[in-house]
């Protein structure tokens, strides 16, 4: 039997893959604080961390807009009843792959955090 937690990160890679920044944004609580790498590197004034859905729509939206053929394939996932840890493939035409941790906290079927971890 599926964790409920590895549905809610099963529907997530579906919809960050479909570039459908809608449902992605559904799975999320309004308050939700998203934690990347790429977040700190690309807009420093951050320190990598947006909160909210609309920060994180502004930047899911521009990553989607700059890298079109961003893809996350699925390598591990391992959920219980507070978290999700996903590893997984980050690939985009003309880059190196990246391997790629991250952990989705999960309360009340809603993503409340999320970590990236890049390794």
């Amino acid at each position: 039997m599926t964790h409920p937690n590895e549905t809610i990160a099963r529907q997530w890679f579906d919809a960050f893959n479909a570039h459908n920044l809608e449902k992605l944004l559904s799975l999320y609580a309004d308050d939700a604080r998203h934690f990347s790498p790429k977040l700190k590197i690309r807009e420093p004034e951050t320190n990598g961390l947006v909160i909210g859905k609309e920060a994180m729509r502004s930047w899911w939206q521009d990553a989607f807009d700059r890298l079109p053929t961003l893809h996350y394939k699925v390598t591990s996932l391992t959920a219980n009843d507070d978290r999700v840890f996903m590893e997984y493939l980050r690939t985009v035409s003309g880059e190196e792959d990246l391997l790629v941790a991250e952990v989705l906290d999960i309360k009340d079927f809603k993503i409340i955090a999320s970590r990236v971890y890049h390794g």
